[in-house]
């Protein structure tokens, strides 16, 4: 159980989550002003439309999670999904990121249910992955590393989306921004696509439940509501992908309309990214002097005075601009592999007090909230879009603008500050986790 991995299969394992990222990037950054700039709907009906669908896949999740939980193959519970998912999940995107000739009304049907497909395809296969993380040690600090290097891999992939995706476009379009988005997403599709089936060949699960364990679904929701530390990192995952999701998909109407350089979008969620990769590669040496709970509280702290200075940043700054982007890279970049760390941490801790594992379920839950976070901030963008008077590819009233440069600052910080309030409600700290494993390890022996 506390095995230590070899780097072959702790650079397979996170290799997967760069494919992850030319998705969710793309989604992330780029999928509202694709709807509303070239798809041809309006800002409100988009952020509608994504809200409905974020919060109907989040519900799906502890679905998925309970599934993967009860899959029984000779290759594990988890890593089956790598394989069986891939090609629906590309079809689907494909699909998302094609502009029919069709009505407004038409377009909008078409987007809920494409929309809708690529959501619950990824599902399928980002949850077995990341209870895969839970389940390859049981050592905290093996658990730390795996993460770590996995957001290496996540930030890395962003990267290459965010400053690939726009000259992809253009050259796969030659001129069609319709069917350059339609070709680059089956571009990244079928990259992703070979970067699971080579975590699925490079990877083992160790860890499995007790195999007395009879539970149902509701058990384990049950068991989880009652899980204080997990509990707390719901709230907290919810609260962070607010405060992202807000700033990565405002940027490019920041730069569009405010600052007046849509090019420099192709350099500054880039190294938002790269930075973001570094705090995520700091992560296991950070893990070894600073508790989990105690350096969480620290970066957040950090965003919040980072994204508060963004307002006053005058619109010629652009070095300043970059500078504060860069150093909430940096303290952004470790909450990723220290949340999924600590996931795998409750899980633990679940089956201590419990005497049951659902370790899947555990990470859908908590995917459940982050894409609920995300839902909510795409939906705050497109109200507030809508109440100042936003109008797709023309200049920008004075109150867009400043509502604008409000989504990039003030808004998110305040978020910042919230993540740091739930943090203290979490209470697993270093001691309280290797006495866990001790137990956990007894009674097995």
């Amino acid at each position: 159980m506390t095995k230590q991995l070899t780097w072959r299969e702790k650079i397979s394992y996170g290799v997967a989550d760069m494919g992850f990222n030319f998705y969710w990037t793309n989604i992330a950054t780029f999928l509202l002003i694709y709807y509303t700039d070239v798809f041809g709907i309006s800002a409100a009906a988009a952020a509608s439309m994504m809200f409905a669908i974020k919060i109907v896949n989040a519900f799906t999740d502890p679905m998925i999670g309970a599934a993967a939980d009860r899959t029984s193959t000779r290759w594990g519970k988890f890593r089956p999904w790598l394989i069986w998912v891939p090609l629906p999940l590309a079809g689907a995107a494909f699909l998302t990121y094609t502009t029919p000739d069709l009505s407004e009304g038409g377009k909008i049907v078409w987007a809920y249910g494409t929309y809708l497909a690529m959501m619950v395809c990824y599902t399928c296969i980002n949850i077995p992955y990341n209870a895969l993380s839970g389940v390859l040690s049981a050592d905290a600090q093996e658990r730390s590393t795996v993460n770590g290097l996995r957001f290496i891999f996540a930030f890395a992939g962003g990267t290459l989306v965010t400053a690939a995706t726009p000259a992809l476009v253009r050259w796969l379009g030659a001129g069609n921004d319709k069917l350059g988005w339609q070709l680059t997403m089956l571009t990244w599709s079928v990259l992703a696509s070979l970067l699971f089936v080579l975590t699925f060949l490079n990877t083992r699960e160790r860890i499995a439940p007790p195999s007395t364990q009879k539970s149902n679904v509701w058990q384990d929701v049950r068991d989880l509501s009652q899980n204080r530390p997990w509990v707390a990192l719901f709230f907290l995952a919810l609260i962070i992908m607010i405060t992202i999701t807000l700033r990565t998909s405002s940027a490019a109407y920041y730069f569009k309309y405010v600052v007046g350089r849509p090019d420099l979008m192709a350099g500054f969620v880039p190294a938002y990214m790269m930075a973001a990769a570094a705090g995520a590669a700091l992560t296991p040496l950070m893990t070894r002097f600073v508790d989990k709970k105690k350096l969480m509280i620290i970066l957040m702290s950090i965003t919040a005075v980072l994204s508060s200075a963004f307002f006053f940043v005058p619109r010629d700054q652009i070095g300043l601009m970059f500078a504060l982007q860069i150093g909430m890279g940096l303290a952004l970049g470790p909450k990723s592999p220290l949340a999924f760390s600590m996931y795998a941490d409750t899980a633990d801790y679940n089956e201590w007090r419990t005497g049951r594992r659902a370790t899947a379920m555990t990470f859908a839950a908590a995917t459940f909230s982050q894409k609920l976070g995300t839902a909510i901030a795409v939906a705050v963008i497109g109200w507030i879009f809508t109440r100042l008077g936003y109008v797709a590819n023309a200049a920008q009233s004075e109150g867009s603008q400043a509502g604008i440069v409000w989504l990039m600052s003030f808004i998110p910080a305040a978020f910042a500050l919230l993540a740091v309030a739930v943090m203290f409600l979490y209470n697993l700290d270093n001691n309280k986790l290797l006495r866990i494993q001790a137990d956990l390890e007894a009674r097995k022996s």
